[in-house]
């Protein structure tokens, strides 16, 4: 948008309020991929979109709509984007900051079903899917510059790509595995694994549990009781991993047609029952003021890389990250965070592009992840931190990213539903003791109504 002023982001978002929830939800429901035509060569594979034309005409001005998560990112987003405004004159860009989470996503929706998007916008990278399928996005191919595309992480590349198509990018990515404490586990006689080859069994696991107690921790593992007791993106997170290690899956992964035999079949069932299990037994600690590593009452908490920083302080020198535990075939772990896209509309992707190719510099790379403690999403900002060297200290995250022990979430435009399906089943049956077959059948079936309303999502023919 060239002709954008300031105050448009605010007269956009009270738009999308009016427009209302139901207009979101309405959205969710249509039944057929908006947006740009997918193109193709004569070889048959995309051509390249027009969302960038290499120009910039006149003086842009864009609105940008972020997320209000941690304090550090907001700090260092507004710096950036004072910083990059003073550096240049030939775009210009507003930074509205708006509530994380589902109020942050029905405003996306909202926005989205009233026309009033903003240039550029910030979310949760699993959603990217369903926004490119809805027409919410543009794609990005023609404004990414082969160089930066090969700088990102393949993780990265691997979560902004959806129909052969780039659709967004982001300047970091996430890490999860078990912190633990290497004195305790070595004064009980534990092995403390070496790496993603040399992870622990789920047996092995309940085994160390039942040790740790008998040593006198009562409850020795952390499992972020409070937050996954409550059916919220978290456990999807956290949890579909467990599900991935014993061979299952939140859905068909060939085609995404049904979730009948993969969420509901044995792998996952085994994968869920293991998991409740501990709970049940009493090995997880109910962590009502989530500090249940901090205080030391649990040497070892299944946790992402935003919670190093916070233990490696309580406890200095004592603190480790090993591999999710192997639940039958090998470690799994989770990726992806928040990304940036281009929403369809009048925005002007080449000076939203001058915008994101700043963000992404190595310098302002690291200077975000220092900020928020993620993984840097490029190879050249990851070698300047000494904490991802081959000695540092989360070394493990940047290989599981690297290696492809790091899964995305189910990239399909059914992730809405998946997600809300699983993270209910996951708070039910593992923290809440619901037989786990039972709710995971009920999860099958409404994972599968949304597909079936939606003819399973038609990805777009050449």
């Amino acid at each position: 948008m060239n002709a954008s002023h300031n105050g448009v982001g605010r007269r956009q978002i009270r738009r999308a309020l009016v427009a209302g929830v139901s207009a979101a939800a309405l959205l969710l429901a249509g039944c057929s991929a908006g947006g740009e035509e997918r193109r193709t060569g004569a070889d048959g594979k995309p051509a390249g979109d027009t969302t960038c034309d290499g120009r910039i005409d006149g003086t842009a001005h864009i609105t940008l709509w972020f997320h209000a998560g941690q304090s550090g990112e907001q700090r260092t987003l507004r710096s950036q984007v004072k910083e990059f405004n003073k550096a240049q004159r030939q775009v210009r860009v507003e930074l509205v900051t708006l509530p994380e989470q589902r109020p942050y996503t029905e405003l996306v929706l909202s926005a989205a079903a009233s026309g009033d998007l903003p240039d550029l916008l910030d979310f949760d990278g699993p959603n990217l899917y369903s926004y490119a399928w809805s027409g919410k996005l543009k794609p990005i191919d023609s404004c990414v510059p082969a160089g930066v595309r090969e700088d990102l992480l393949p993780s990265l590349r691997q979560q902004g790509t959806y129909d052969g198509r780039l659709w967004g990018v982001g300047t970091f990515d996430s890490g999860l595995g078990l912190y633990v404490r290497p004195s305790v586990l070595r004064e009980a006689g534990i092995r403390i694994p070496k790496g993603t080859g040399d992870a622990w069994t789920a047996d092995e696991l309940t085994r160390i549990l039942r040790k740790l107690r008998a040593e006198g921790y009562q409850a020795p593992l952390d499992l972020n009781f409070v937050d996954s007791a409550v059916p919220d993106e978290w456990n999807t997170y956290a949890f579909a991993p467990a599900v991935w290690s014993a061979g299952g899956d939140l859905i068909d992964p060939s085609g995404f047609r049904t979730a009948d035999g993969f969420l509901n079949g044995p792998e996952a069932v085994k994968a869920l029952t293991t998991l409740q299990s501990w709970v049940k037994e009493g090995y997880v600690d109910r962590d009502r003021d989530k500090n249940a590593f901090v205080k030391g009452r649990t040497p070892i908490s299944w946790m992402g890389h935003w919670k190093y920083g916070e233990f490696s302080a309580a406890h200095p020198g004592d603190v480790a990250i090993v591999p999710l535990p192997d639940f039958g075939a090998g470690t799994a772990t989770g990726m992806g965070s928040w990304q940036w896209g281009i929403p369809s509309g009048g925005a002007d992707g080449d000076a939203v592009w001058r915008f994101l190719e700043y963000l992404l510099r190595p310098e302002q790379v690291v200077r975000m992840s220092e900020a928020n403690g993620a993984i840097p999403g490029t190879e050249r900002a990851v070698g300047r931190s000494a904490k991802f060297d081959e000695n540092g200290p989360e070394r493990l995250f940047i290989e599981q990213l690297r290696g492809g022990v790091a899964r995305p979430r189910p990239q399909t435009p059914a992730y809405p539903a998946i997600t809300k399906a699983f993270s209910r089943a996951v708070a039910d049956s593992v923290f809440a003791g619901a037989p786990v077959d039972r709710t995971l059948d009920a999860a099958v079936e409404d994972i599968n109504k949304d597909l079936a309303a939606h003819d399973g999502y038609p990805q777009s023919e050449p």
